[in-house]
């Protein structure tokens, strides 16, 4: 069983989903882990405090690479098309978007 939800991200409907194979499409693509990922981002937002909070550019990759990888797997056309319209500058504020609309 997958989740899936769709984000308007410059103004393109973009379907992102998850599911059990998310780990595996994100080794297949970073040669990383994605449960060691998790593990290190977990161990750095627990270094910050409320009113100090700065994560490090690999901390923040990890969002971004899980949202590519959502992204493609919901639908690789829609895919297409947000790549053709700037994914790089739009990855930040999409996973940001996931979070603020999860249920």
């Amino acid at each position: 069983m997958a989740i899936q939800k769709n984000i308007t991200i410059d103004g393109i409907d973009v379907p992102f989903k998850a599911s059990a194979a998310v780990p595996r499409l994100y080794r297949l693509k970073f040669r990383r882990d994605i449960y060691q990922d998790f593990a290190a981002l977990q161990k750095s937002v627990g270094e910050n405090t409320e009113e100090s909070s700065a994560l490090d550019i690999e901390s923040l990759e990890v969002f971004e690479n899980i949202a590519y990888i959502m992204a493609k797997h919901a639908d690789p056309e829609s895919f297409r098309l947000l790549r053709m319209n700037g994914w790089n500058s739009s990855t930040h504020s999409a996973f940001m978007r996931i979070l603020a609309t999860a249920d």
